[in-house]
């Protein structure tokens, strides 16, 4: 039990890494280049997607929360998976409610007004949580490895 719970704490914050990644940095800029894509369609493939990659978010959290509870985890790994869980709250509760605000505005065909500020939030709130996701795995690995494995 003990390799399994060592492993979650490793692969679950790797993997949402990764999807964090290929989303937000790869697939959402990618997407309206497409051939036939349009803002609307674009903005519209990107809500789904988002809400997708938030769900996932959610679970995986809750899972390492979770594991790491159990395990003991040591204070360090615990703030950090604390204030990674506050920035997608706000990123979750805030920024996404004003971004699907606009986005309702352009698929509906009407212009939204002026520059957003939240994407830049958002795109902020995913930098944090990128940065923050290494440090844990940084943490973990070495409250893991034996000093002679490091």
């Amino acid at each position: 039990m003990v390799r399994t719970t060592t492993a979650l704490r490793l692969l679950l914050p790797a993997f949402l890494l990764g999807a964090i990644i290929a989303i937000s940095f790869l697939e959402a800029p990618l997407k309206f280049m497409a051939p036939g894509v349009t803002i609307p369609i674009g903005l519209g493939i990107g809500r789904l997607v988002f809400t997708a990659l938030n769900v996932l978010a959610g679970v995986v959290l809750v899972l390492l929360t979770a594991v790491s509870v159990r395990a003991k985890a040591g204070r360090t790994p615990l703030v950090i998976l604390g204030v990674i869980w506050v920035v997608f709250l706000v990123e979750v509760a805030v920024i996404r409610p004003m971004l699907n605000q606009r986005s309702d505005l352009v698929i509906a065909g009407s212009e939204a007004p002026g520059t957003s500020g939240a994407h830049y939030a958002y795109i902020a709130a995913d930098v944090a949580i990128i940065g923050l996701l290494v440090a844990l795995i940084v943490v973990t690995v070495r409250r893991v490895l034996p000093a002679e494995d490091r």
